[in-house]
């Protein structure tokens, strides 16, 4: 068990550590549930209320009376939450990767092993992979041929991870995530009903039947530095080029990237999100949960697009957008609310309609 001395943690969090700085913590806790050897996450007043009688050190916002709460020893700081960042990672045990090669890992003799990496059991790693120093790769984990992943990854167990695929530094995947698999991508002879529905807006021709040909997918995923992806996250290699991930993206679970997508740097993509093929996201865009964007559509730097939204033309930078098809939000709230009054327009209408014609002319 980790545990860490008040003035340590406020080190690490560059704050000063109140009152008795040799209080010796072993983890953090919500208020309520706070123990003697816990940190109590109070992070404002209301939350500081309930705190637990047992408890002797919290983070607190700014300028909080920590004495008045009695306890022994306190952290302000500006934003405590931010504070959660630095504190839950020097608490986080991890998954505990033993150090070295597991006996029953199955590596090719081309492969590189960086120094300090830790590969688990039942781990296979192809021919001409590379992999980072300190990085550690959980069990049942599978790595193609010719992929490259860069140091301090940390590889939950139970990931796929393809061919060719090239990977940064910092890599964070939980389990159940497959990198690299084949794109979605058919074609028939002909204009299929779906390509002509498109072009006309929902009218189609004749068709003759014809059979679905595979586009094979010859390019592969290039991931950034400090990418986290969630679990059971799928993302599909490009056909021609690439499918693209930028610096510091942070994907949740259930995420689908389809063939070509080009994810920018600083995004957010909540769960059971996707982007459809051949698609751009730019920089800082937040895609929040079960929303998508369709194939082909370029959006902008900073665009936030709510919760189930669909994105289905280009957006420019900067918008914040709801809805099916998604518009911007305000328009959207002003047509929740237009929809919420029909019920009552609807009954004014049929007033209306039983009111004699000379009535409503001499009102």
């Amino acid at each position: 068990m980790t545990t860490y001395t008040l003035a340590e943690i406020a080190q690490a969090l560059g704050a000063e550590a109140l009152g008795d700085e040799t209080l010796v913590l072993r983890g953090l806790s919500e208020p309520q549930d706070a123990a003697h050897d816990q940190l109590a996450l109070a992070y404002s007043e209301a939350a500081a209320a309930g705190l637990s009688a047992a408890a002797e050190a919290a983070l607190l916002w700014s300028d909080a009376d920590w004495k008045a709460l009695g306890l022994k020893g306190a952290i302000c700081v500006p934003r405590p939450r931010f504070s959660l960042g630095p504190l839950s990672k020097m608490f986080d045990e991890g998954p505990k990767i033993g150090a070295g090669v597991h006996p029953s890992a199955v590596i090719d003799p081309s492969a590189v092993i960086g120094k300090a990496a830790s590969v688990g059991p039942f781990v296979v790693i192809s021919a001409d992979v590379v992999i980072g120093d300190n990085t550690q790769i959980g069990a049942h984990t599978t790595i193609g041929y010719g992929t490259k992943i860069g140091a301090q990854a940390l590889i939950h167990p139970g990931v796929n991870i393809g061919h060719n695929v090239t990977i940064g530094d910092d890599f964070t995947c939980q389990s159940g995530t497959v990198i690299g698999s084949d794109g979605f991508s058919f074609v028939t002879p002909d204009k299929a009903p779906t390509e002509q529905i498109r072009e006309t807006l929902g009218e189609r021709g004749e068709t003759a039947g014809q059979h679905w040909t595979r586009i094979h997918s010859l390019g592969s995923v290039t991931i950034g530095d400090q990418v986290d992806i969630g679990a059971n996250t799928c993302i599909d290699r490009g056909t021609i080029r690439d499918t693209k991930i930028g610096n510091r993206t942070k994907i949740d679970n259930f995420v689908q990237l389809a063939h070509n997508a080009a994810v920018g740097e600083d995004c957010l993509l909540c769960g059971a999100s996707g982007v459809a093929g051949s698609s751009t996201l730019g920089d800082r865009v937040v895609l929040a949960g079960q929303s998508g964007v369709v194939d082909n559509v370029t959006v902008g730097d900073d665009v936030i697009l709510s919760g189930s939204g669909k994105i289905r033309t280009n957006q420019p930078a900067g918008r914040v957008l709801m809805g099916d098809p998604a518009i911007p939000m305000k328009s959207g709230i002003e047509q929740y609310k237009a929809l919420r009054r029909l019920p009552r327009l609807a009954k004014d209408v049929a007033a209306l309609k039983k009111t004699p014609t000379s009535d409503i002319d001499n009102s």
